[in-house]
Order: C-alpha cells, then sequence, then structure tokens
C-alpha cells in the first residue's frame, strides 16, 4: 500500500519549510516544494530557499529546475509535481509537500481540469493590457471577479490575463473553473495549515526581509539581471525581486524596496490566509506555539508510524 502524503501549508514566514523538515524526518519522507518561486534557479535568497546544509539530511524535490527566463505554468509544474509524488509513493517513501503558493498547492492535491484557451480571445485582452497597463486589467477583474482579483496579484499580467479570458470563455468566475475544496483531495493527502496572528506574523516577516538584504539580495538580483530576469518575465514579479529589480534600475532607494517589499509580503499574506481559510480539508496548528508537536499529535491520530530519528 502506497503512503498517504502530507501537505504543510499556511502563510509566508510562518515556519513551513522547518515544520516540513521535522516531519519528514519522523515519518522518513522527503519534501516536494509547493512555493512557485523556489522553482527558479538562482533565486534563493529573496525565496528564503533552504541551502542544502539547511535541510537535516532531507531529500527535497522539485526546486531549481527552471531558468529564470523561464514562463512560470501552474499546469506544467503540476505535471512534474504530480510525477514525483507518485514516484515517491510507489517506492514507499512519504512525500511531504510543503508551500504556500495556492494555485500550485491545488495543481497537486486536487483533480484540476484545466480550463480551455483561445488565442484570439487571449491576444484582445493582451492588447487591451498594453493600453491600460496591468493595474487596469486588474480593476477590470475586479469589477467582473471580485473573488479572481483577491488571489492573483495586481502585478501579475499573465494570470489578469488568464482570469479574464477563462471568465468569457467559461460564462462563469474564474474560481468555477478551479476545483472545489470539499472534495477529497488526491492520494487521500492530508492537509496541515500552519494559523498566524499577525502581531505575531508581522514582525517575523520584517526580520525575514532585512535579513535577505543582508545577506547580499541585491547582489543575487543583479546577478540574475545578467542571467535574463527582466521586471515584465514571471520571476521578475516576485515580491522583493520586482522591488529590487525597481531598485536597480534607479526608481528607488535600497530602504524603499525593502519597505515595499515589507508591504508586498503582508498583502499577499492577506490573500493566503483569506484563501487557505476558505478550505476545510486544512486541519489547523498555532504556527506560535510548538508547531511540530502539535502536527505530530495530527500525524499520530491519522495514524502515520513516527520514527525515533528526529534527534539524529
Amino acid at each position: 500500500m502506497h503512503p498517504t502524503p502530507v501537505a504543510i501549508v499556511g502563510p509566508t514566514a510562518s515556519g513551513k519549510s522547518s515544520l516540513a523538515i521535522a516531519v519528514a524526518r519522523r515519518l522518513g519522507g522527503e519534501v516536494v516544494n509547493i512555493d512557485s518561486m523556489q522553482l527558479y534557479r538562482g533565486m534563493d535568497i529573496g525565496t528564503a530557499k533552504l541551502r542544502p546544509h539547511e535541510r537535516g539530511g532531507v531529500s527535497h524535490h522539485v526546486l531549481d529546475i527552471w531558468d529564470v527566463t523561464h514562463t512560470a505554468s501552474v499546469a506544467e509544474y503540476g505535471d512534474i509535481a504530480r510525477s514525483t509524488v507518485e514516484r515517491l509513493r510507489s517506492a514507499g517513501t512519504v512525500p511531504v509537500l510543503v508551500g504556500g503558493s495556492m494555485m500550485y498547492v491545488q495543481s497537486v492535491v486536487d483533480q484540476w481540469e484545466f480550463p480551455p484557451t483561445d488565442p484570439d480571445v487571449r491576444a484582445r485582452y493582451m492588447q487591451l493590457q498594453d493600453k491600460i497597463g496591468p493595474a487596469g486589467m486588474h480593476e477590470r477583474l475586479r469589477a467582473v471577479d471580485p473573488a479572481a482579483a483577491e488571489i492573483i496579484e495586481p502585478n501579475d499580467p499573465r494570470r489578469n490575463v488568464r482570469a479574464l479570458e477563462v471568465i468569457e470563455l467559461t460564462g462563469k468566475p474564474f474560481a468555477a473553473s478551479q476545483p472545489p475544496k470539499d472534495a477529497p483531495p488526491r492520494w487521500g493527502t492530508h492537509l496541515i495549515g500552519l494559523a498566524v496572528d499577525m502581531e505575531w506574523l508581522g514582525p517575523r516577516i520584517e526580520q525575514r526581509t532585512r535579513e535577505m538584504f543582508d545577506q547580499g539580495f541585491i547582489e543575487e538580483v543583479r546577478q540574475l539581471r545578467e542571467c535574463g530576469l527582466t521586471a515584465s518575465s514571471t520571476a521578475g514579479r516576485a515580491i522583493g525581486y520586482a522591488q529590487v529589480l525597481a531598485h536597480l534600475r534607479g526608481e528607488i532607494s535600497a530602504e524603499q524596496a525593502y519597505d515595499d517589499t515589507v508591504r508586498a509580503t503582508r498583502r499577499y499574506v492577506r490573500r493566503q490566509r483569506s484563501w487557505f481559510k476558505r478550505d476545510p480539508r486544512i486541519s489547523w496548528i498555532d504556527a506560535a506555539d510548538r508547531p511540530e508537536e502539535q502536527a505530530l499529535t495530527l500525524l499520530d491520530t491519522w495514524g502515520y508510524h513516527l520514527h525515533d530519528n528526529a534527534a539524529e
């Protein structure tokens, strides 16, 4: 019988990565990444990607698979991640999925039939976006589908266009094309969510962002720009990277890039909390109160075999 995966989800800076390692070690499992920006090679500091020596001896999968010039695709990622999970399960290894990228989580744990595309419809919206800009497109999306606008970044022109395309082609809200959140998750996956209070998380976001800049984040972005990172690319719109690119163009100071990154992270966290809160399949634990103990209690309740090797 193939093992049942565990997914650890929740907002940025809530401690998902460290919890995933602790859980994987106790289950003899391996980590599968579901953070959309950790898929890019070289995007390390700004995504808080754990370095190999920080991974506790646990194998990590679906990291560093794309160049920064690659246009991200939820469908493409889902195919890669699902095949990785299947391979681990076939080998008798528990996959521990971890990340906070909302639609990427869905692409793995849900039966998601991606809606159709129409090149003519998409081209028309692209032309409109050229006229009114990404912010204008996001406002247009908000007018026809406020729920979709809540989960899609205002500065993500590709996804804004895609959402409007889907709405036009299906005649339904963008969310209607997504799998229902009350459907059984693929493979019977157990989902653990890290619940946070913003009074606790806010200082962690600021500290993490300050550490990023202190560790050479600006230099990382400068080097990635030489490898093709641009403001219009998927990777270049990532939180932090977009702000530092603006600094490197001379538009804002380094301190302003830091401040803007903190604000953008806080906005994204609000969307993450709202999105995951609507999923009734998630079992929530308090991120600020011994989350590992809480997670292990859940795993024991669910019948997982816990190895006594966490301290090795």
